[in-house]
């Protein structure tokens, strides 16, 4: 990141929550799965689902974060199984946030246990403390408020500060000094950078690259002649660290997505479909809830042999009410289900490409009929989350999922 207005080099830290799923479902349950040593957060003690978090001694044998909790359970016949805290671990959340605005002037939610703080401009309030130093207070403070443990990783770069919170892991801090971020860089595998996915790193290792070390030997113009102009020169500046990312506290939501695994897997069209309808009735409500609106949908299906595949599509207009992102999904669905029919184990809704409802560029030029939605659909919508926020969420559903 480039230095701030006044040529000071900035002071960035990424606070990262230990097995935050884990600890939140220890605080919850104190005398139960509260001392439970193996433990996996995410799907069911038969197998169903997926690990949303693994506490470290589960980690021991080989049981990672989006692992099938059957091959989680196989890997660690003795873990105990809970699910997802979710309001816990929503308000928790909420506590760590509240307790870091007290300490740093700048916080920004990266994720539900991820925050970016910017302390740049606060060392004379800090008096001589180095980065290192103020990231220990912050960290001992964190868990002093909250009983929360979390890791600190901090540099002059947004992306420097995320890699380093990995060898701060669990409950330490890192600090990568300003003028060693290639250095640091160098110690990493390319696969560790983030936005460089299974596909580049494959693509990479064909050619032989599979430390940064070794990478940053390879000219600018090999990699743009390799993966053309805009990724090669994104990829030149990402594996030496440069990052022009700021944190802002204002920055907008990338995506608004829901997903379920299922206990049983569901083989008929009209399951699937109604668990979309519900899946689509929460997204759009949390869409309208940001003030926002969505022009590209994605259905994800996982089928019986894990086998995950999805479709989107990209409209016009930007929409936000649940019967127009419904009608989408469930057309996606149905290409789905005709080109593959099989049991299906996993089901997910998202939305991306999102601006402002009161964006101009949000409002097209149709003619009321060619609408996906018009302003009745979207004043009916809004009117619908105001009784949900009095009454509860399942005060108004559609009929098709009353009871389910």
């Amino acid at each position: 990141m480039a230095p701030d207005e006044s040529g000071r080099p900035r002071r960035i830290l990424l606070v990262d929550c230990d097995a935050f799923f884990v600890q939140v479902a220890r605080l919850e349950d104190p005398d139960g799965v509260g001392k439970v040593d193996l433990l996996l957060v995410g799907g069911s003690q038969t197998g169903r689902g997926v690990v949303t978090s693994a506490s470290y001694g589960a980690r021991r044998f080989g049981v990672r974060s989006a692992m099938p909790t059957a091959q989680a359970l196989r890997l660690c016949p003795d873990a105990t199984v809970v699910g997802v805290p979710r309001q816990a671990c929503g308000r928790r959340s909420r506590e760590i946030k509240t307790s870091l605005k007290g300490l740093a002037p700048v916080v920004q939610a990266a994720s539900i246990d991820e925050f970016y703080l910017d302390l740049t401009g606060t060392e004379r309030l800090f008096g001589e403390e180095t980065l290192e130093a103020t990231a220990q207070r912050i960290r001992e403070t964190v868990l002093e408020q909250t009983q929360v443990s979390v890791s600190v990783g901090g540099g002059t770069r947004r992306m420097i500060a995320k890699l380093a919170s990995g060898p701060a892991k669990p409950g330490g801090v890192f600090i990568v000094p300003e003028g060693q971020e290639e250095a640091f860089m160098k110690t990493l595998d390319l696969a560790d950078i983030p936005g460089i996915g299974p596909a580049l790193v494959e693509a990479l290792r064909k050619r032989g690259l599979v430390r940064v070390e070794d990478a940053v030997e390879v000219q600018q113009a090999w990699l743009e002649r390799w993966f053309g102009d805009r990724r090669g020169a994104w990829l030149y500046r990402r594996m030496r660290g440069l990052d022009s990312s700021r944190v802002d506290p204002r920055e907008p939501r990338k995506s608004i997505s829901s997903e379920r695994t299922f206990f049983k897997d569901l083989e008929s069209d009209e399951d699937l479909e109604r668990m979309l309808l519900r899946l689509s009735t929460s997204v759009t409500r949390t869409l309208r809830k940001a003030g926002l609106r969505a022009r590209t949908i994605t259905v994800k299906l996982r089928d019986a042999d894990f086998k995950t595949r999805s479709r989107s599509l990209t409209v016009t207009e930007a929409i936000e009410t649940n019967p127009a992102a419904y009608g989408i999904a469930r057309a996606l669905l149905a290409e789905l289900r005709n080109q593959r029919r099989t049991p299906a184990r996993l089901l997910g809704v998202g939305l991306t490409n999102l601006g402002s409802k009161d964006d101009p560029s949000q409002f097209g030029l149709f003619e009321e009929h060619d609408r996906l939605e018009g302003p009745r659909e979207r004043a009916l919508g809004h009117a619908l989350d105001g009784l949900s926020e009095r009454f509860g969420d399942n005060v108004v559903l559609p009929g098709r999922i009353i009871g389910d």
